[in-house]
């Protein structure tokens, strides 16, 4: 994995803006911690920090090759899963390759097949190519958005980069929001309308998008979409298809010159990508698997069970770390870390996230960083197979919003009375639920139920599951590990999309499907175990931290955090100690305390990025 970006100007000399361009790189140090490139011409430049993962002498960037009359340079994050069978059809086409990596493979691709390339690609990916002949910038993104690419164009001049830090080097962008902005962080957040790059003039390339850019006009279009037809297997001939499709995801992403492990809860997806990982070592005879799990200091005394977290993990990993005999390491966080990694997660993520969710994660890559540079992790299951809550239980099948963020009011019980006016926030909301809905590819002849259950799995691939894949890219990356997420492989995806709900449902339970897949392969109480999400803190001290921390804030007159919030309603949340949310305002684990925690992080990201209101 890497971090890119790049300048395109038909104005200004690039030749002359080494400055700018190494301050654009420097951002990205993180992502990419061992080495680092720039190549500029007149019109163009590119920047690169590397990650080595494939080929360390050959694949180099930003890379530039001839094909032909013309010459072409890259530069790339993310991994092809298909690189053998593309450098084996590029050779039979008459290409020779100087290394092994994939990213001399994907350029010589776009070289033989232009733009339609991305359809033969299998795997996460952003990246970018100058076409020097024809003075043409191609980007494109991978169909889930895995990995991550914003731009901002202005007159002659285009920007891109990995992160929103990246665009923000450059003097010609400033970190400003205006309205809408505010209703993305507020509303949306932490969510992100797809494509809203939230500072003004800033977008992000949509998941399995390409944009074109000559010195005419800039181009976006799809080239991938999720298509709804008839499912013709039968039910068994379905499972048989899920467990090839997955087992052969994660062999595929086993590929690497360096370290790889997995990062195991003791959950069904987690455990799946461990035992199939650890089934493919040892036919490949690469050795025994590595495995992490992680907990918190004292959780085993502070943990209860509720509606969305039904157990803990630590038993369940255990028994799988035992039936897989991996060689295990259990990461703890002690609540002191957690909270100081707050401020931490929001530079990482350059927005507000998932508070403590964001925190434990980047302390837990980190962990891991120290023995491995390549991990796999269990996301996008549930949006897949249908397995939160809001698949399941009648009152979040039908609400009239998206099912992870209906507590508007405790968001806007918060926000000053002034902003409220001025957001509208119900109609913001609203509207983008519409937007969201409108997309839906509808299957004629389906019935209400099954109808409204595909409008519910749009939902979650396209509006939540970004914020899963955006957290996990930003924290991971923020140490410098890749985290792949087998569970995106498209043919997966493409596949589950079309299974009716009754055969996704089966059993009467949650990822019924993907648990009959795994019947022989995991343990049963593994199979049977009730899902339960990525575990949270459960230490009154959380709530006490978040709690004065953001109180120190109202303190302190100089907060760019007080015109935006009501300081009396915090203020009376916060002396109540009785006061509970009863269900969560944003997914299932951003409860009271990652209310506190969540506008302290606006408070840390205002202060942070000097950010202008306009």
């Amino acid at each position: 994995m890497c971090g890119i970006a790049g300048w395109i100007d038909w104005e200004a000399d690039l030749t002359t803006q080494r400055p700018i361009l190494e301050a654009m790189r420097d951002t990205l140090a993180q992502r990419g911690p061992d080495d680092a490139g720039i190549w500029t011409s007149r019109s163009a430049a590119f920047v690169h920090r590397r990650l080595v993962v494939i080929d360390p002498a050959g694949g180099t960037q930003p890379m530039v090759r001839r094909y032909g009359d013309r010459n072409y340079v890259i530069v790339y994050n993310g991994e092809l899963y298909n690189t053998a069978e593309l450098r084996q059809d590029l050779e039979l086409a008459g290409h020779t390759f100087r290394g092994h990596s994939d990213t001399e493979v994907l350029l010589a691709s776009y070289a033989q097949w232009g733009p339609s390339c991305v359809e033969r690609f299998n795997g996460i990916f952003a990246f970018s190519i100058w076409d020097e002949y024809n003075q043409t910038l191609f980007m494109a993104r991978d169909r889930l958005g895995v990995k991550p690419l914003f731009y901002t164009q202005n007159g002659g001049r285009f920007l891109f980069g990995s992160e929103l830090k990246t665009l923000l080097a450059h003097p010609s962008v400033q970190p400003e929001i205006d309205l809408e902005g505010l209703s993305e962080i507020f509303i949306i957040g932490p969510a992100r309308t797809p494509g809203h790059g939230v500072f003004r003039g800033v977008a992000e390339l949509k998941p399995g998008h390409w944009l074109l850019l000559t010195r005419q006009k800039m181009q976006t279009a799809p080239y991938w979409t999720l298509i709804s037809e008839p499912h013709t297997d039968d039910f068994d001939t379905t499972v048989e298809q899920v467990r090839f499709l997955l087992q052969d995801a994660i062999t595929r992403q086993l590929v690497s010159d360096v370290p790889v492990c997995t990062m195991l809860s003791g959950g069904l997806d987690s455990s799946a990508i461990s035992a199939f990982a650890a089934i493919a070592l040892t036919d490949q005879r690469l050795g025994t698997l590595e495995t992490y799990s992680v907990d918190y200091l004292d959780n085993d005394i502070h943990f209860h069970t509720n509606q969305f977290q039904p157990n803990s993990d630590a038993p369940y990993a255990k028994l799988m770390t035992e039936f897989l005999q991996s060689n295990h390491h259990k990461v703890e966080i002690d609540t002191p870390e957690l909270v100081e990694a707050l401020k931490t997660a929001v530079v990482a993520r350059d927005l507000p996230g998932m508070t403590d969710v964001d925190s434990s994660l980047l302390l837990f890559c980190r962990a891991i960083k120290r023995d491995a540079t390549v991990a796999l992790s269990g996301e996008c299951a549930d949006e897949v197979f249908g397995g939160y809550p809001w698949f399941h239980r009648e009152e979040l099948v039908n609400a009239p919003t998206f099912p992870w963020s209906r507590m508007t009011h405790i968001r806007t019980g918060v926000l000053s009375k002034q902003l409220l006016a001025q957001m509208n926030a119900d109609d913001y909301l609203a509207e983008r639920y519409q937007q969201a809905l409108a997309e839906v590819p509808a299957l004629p002849g389906e019935n209400a139920h099954d109808a409204r259950m595909r409008e519910l799995f749009y939902l979650n691939l396209t509006r939540w599951m970004p914020v899963l894949l955006d957290r996990k890219d930003r924290m991971s990356m923020a140490v410098g590990l890749e985290v792949r997420v087998p569970f995106c492989d498209h043919r997966i995806v493409d596949y589950v999309w079309n299974v009716p709900w009754s055969m996704k449902s089966c059993d009467g339970r949650e990822k019924g499907l993907l648990r009959r897949a795994l019947q022989g392969v995991l343990p049963d109480e593994i199979v049977a175990r009730r899902k339960s999400p990525y575990p949270k803190t459960h230490n009154p001290a959380y709530l006490s931290a978040c709690r004065n921390w953001l109180l120190e804030i109202l303190d302190d007159r100089t907060s760019p955090l007080l015109p935006l919030v009501d300081e009396a309603a915090i203020r009376k949340l916060a002396q109540d100690s009785h006061t509970s949310v009863d269900l969560p305002w944003f997914g299932q684990l951003m409860n009271l305390p990652q209310l506190f925690a969540y506008l302290a992080q606006v408070d840390t990201w205002l202060r942070t990025y000097k950010v202008v209101i306009r």
